[in-house]
């Protein structure tokens, strides 16, 4: 097991760009943005070793949510989206930040619902705690635009 969890951090550390960034490329013959980071442009098929930032925001393209199974009602639904960067590439992505319709102490129930064009920033957030060493990983999700002053 020790073995594994060493392997898993080491993952964890190599896409810590992309993960924590959302660093990608970009083609240098075609000028295609594309994430997550590859090798080779789907476009024009070269070579592809240029880095680029993409700025973390986007509009909400298509977005589902996963109801909590019976008994964990308290985490809440996961909403799922299909993200349009403003460069250009598609990603999926969890939006947080939304109200929980379990909870009607949610300071967040006030707030405008989820729609497809919505305006959303990439934040960075835990997305688990993995096993009893404490290690937790962070990733990307995304979070509508109008509530960053929350």
């Amino acid at each position: 097991m020790a073995e594994f969890e060493r392997q898993v951090g080491a993952v964890e550390w190599r896409n810590r760009e992309q993960r924590l960034k959302l660093i990608g490329v970009v083609c240098d013959c075609c000028n295609l943005k594309i994430f997550p980071p590859t090798i080779v442009c789907p476009d024009c098929s070269s070579e592809v070793t240029t880095k680029f930032a993409f700025s973390g925001r986007g509009e909400i393209y298509t977005y589902t949510t996963q109801l909590p199974p019976p008994g964990k009602e308290e985490d809440g639904p996961k909403t799922i989206a299909i993200i349009k960067l403003v460069e250009g590439p598609f990603l999926a992505a969890q939006i947080t930040d939304l109200a929980n319709p379990f909870d009607p102490q949610d300071r967040l129930n006030s707030s405008k619902p989820l729609e497809i064009g919505t305006q959303v920033e990439m934040v960075t957030r835990i997305v688990n705690k993995n096993g009893d060493r404490g290690i937790i990983n962070y990733s990307y999700k995304f979070r509508p635009v109008e509530l960053k002053s929350l």
